[in-house]
């Protein structure tokens, strides 16, 4: 069994739903069972968000939900229609038919637990199975959506419930570059990367996989191919392989829709924090990463990064505990960006953090925050030089002549 995924340009016209549903006819000649993921077709989702901001500026979240996923729900009947019509037998099911029950946060809901049952009486009989990503349902019966990249995590968590010996994600681009190649020209495709590298890249601006399908694939050890749906490329293998710490960096990525909240001059007190970020939890902020000043005369500067969509969400929650906690003020901006290098190699070679300072200052780009992990280093700076910034850095670390050997499929 495998399970494909396939995004909304893959699926952006009758056209090209009819190409998909001839090479989805091959994998199914090819394999035991297939399991087909769906995107809404094209930017059907934006459309949709910009009908429900035509109605009203606060669209209520439940209501969004029910609104989103007829866009999936329009791809996989199309899907479905497109297979049969060539003599493949399939059927096509939402998100909650297919099992998948989520949390009950609308927006931005969570898997908790998948019950196949109707995926695997279909597969039995032979059918392909279309499944409707980016959806499921609440314990309370609601329809709810798993936020941008949702489908993704969809297709990992199918692959891992039902067996599957891969899961292929078919999208727009050939697979995972060593950066942006809208950004830098001459950024190279790698044929395999890590699931810990790629996690890392997906959280730090990467938009090819979502950061949450990695985890789960790294989790259940589901192998994930990405690739283009518009030709028969190899792409890049996420797999739990060799890290190759030989390469010290793997990948340069970048991101700009992020804000920056400070709370200044809090006491350096026990309870401070946790009464802070229970404000922020409590307005259901999504916190990117944390940096604590060391502080003086026992005060303490907390900052946060947001998504650029929860800046005012944050503030407001920031301002509401700042007589509580004593503080001075809260402080926030949106004009900034994030870039960032990831690679395995990073923790056992000295002087990784020395090359990427200095590259960017040697091009007058100055570093507003800095964030670390094992493997990882992100640069807080302005907006408009993260596009250099990206640049740069590719060169510094020598990525356009990164080479990485290809592991068996």
């Amino acid at each position: 069994m495998i399970v494909q995924k396939f995004g909304g340009t893959s699926l952006a016209t009758v056209t090209r739903i009819r190409e998909v549903a001839r090479q989805v006819a091959q994998a199914r000649a090819a394999h035991d069972a297939v399991v087909v993921v769906v995107s809404a077709m094209g930017r059907q989702t934006d459309e949709l968000v910009a009908l429900a901001r035509g109605i009203t500026t606060e669209p209520s979240r439940r209501e969004l939900d029910m609104l989103l996923t007829a866009g999936e729900r329009i791809s996989m009947s199309l899907m479905s229609m497109a297979l049969n019509a060539i003599g493949t037998p399939a059927i096509s099911f939402t998100g909650s038919q297919s099992g998948i029950i989520t949390d009950t946060q609308h927006t931005r809901a969570k898997i908790v637990a998948l019950r196949p049952i109707r995926i695997d009486e279909e597969l039995q009989r032979g059918k392909v199975v279309i499944v409707a990503g980016f959806q499921g349902v609440s314990p309370e019966k609601e329809v709810t959506t798993l936020g941008r990249g949702g489908s993704d995590t969809t297709a990992v968590a199918l692959a891992a419930r039902l067996g599957a010996k891969m899961c292929e994600i078919f999208t727009d681009v050939q697979g995972v570059y060593t950066a942006d190649p809208r950004i830098v020209s001459d950024a190279r495709l790698l044929s395999m990367i890590s699931y810990d590298e790629m996690v890392q890249l997906a959280a730090s601006g990467s938009r090819v996989l979502h950061p949450r399908s990695v985890d789960l694939a790294r989790t259940y050890k589901i192998p994930l191919w990405v690739r283009s749906s518009f030709n028969w490329n190899r792409g890049t293998l996420v797999t739990d392989g060799d890290k190759m710490e030989s390469v010290v960096v793997t990948g340069v990525t970048s991101e700009t829709d992020i804000a920056k909240v400070a709370i200044k001059s809090v006491p350096d007190k026990p309870g401070v924090a946790a009464i802070i970020f229970q404000a922020l939890a409590t307005a259901r902020v999504n916190i990117k990463f944390i940096i604590q000043s060391i502080g003086e005369s026992g005060h303490k500067d907390i900052t946060v990064l947001v998504p650029s969509d929860q800046l005012s969400e944050a503030l407001d929650a920031m301002e509401s505990i700042v007589d509580h906690v004593e503080a001075a003020g809260v402080l926030g901006e949106s004009d900034i960006g994030r870039v960032s290098i990831v690679g395995a190699g990073m923790a056992m070679t000295p002087g990784v953090a020395a090359t990427m300072f200095e590259a960017l200052a040697s091009h007058g780009i100055n570093i507003d925050l800095i964030n670390t992990s094992e493997i990882r280093i992100d640069c807080i700076i302005g907006r408009n030089r993260v596009a250099d910034a990206v640049a740069v850095l590719h060169g510094a670390f020598g990525l356009n002549r990164l080479e990485r050997k290809e592991s068996s499929p």
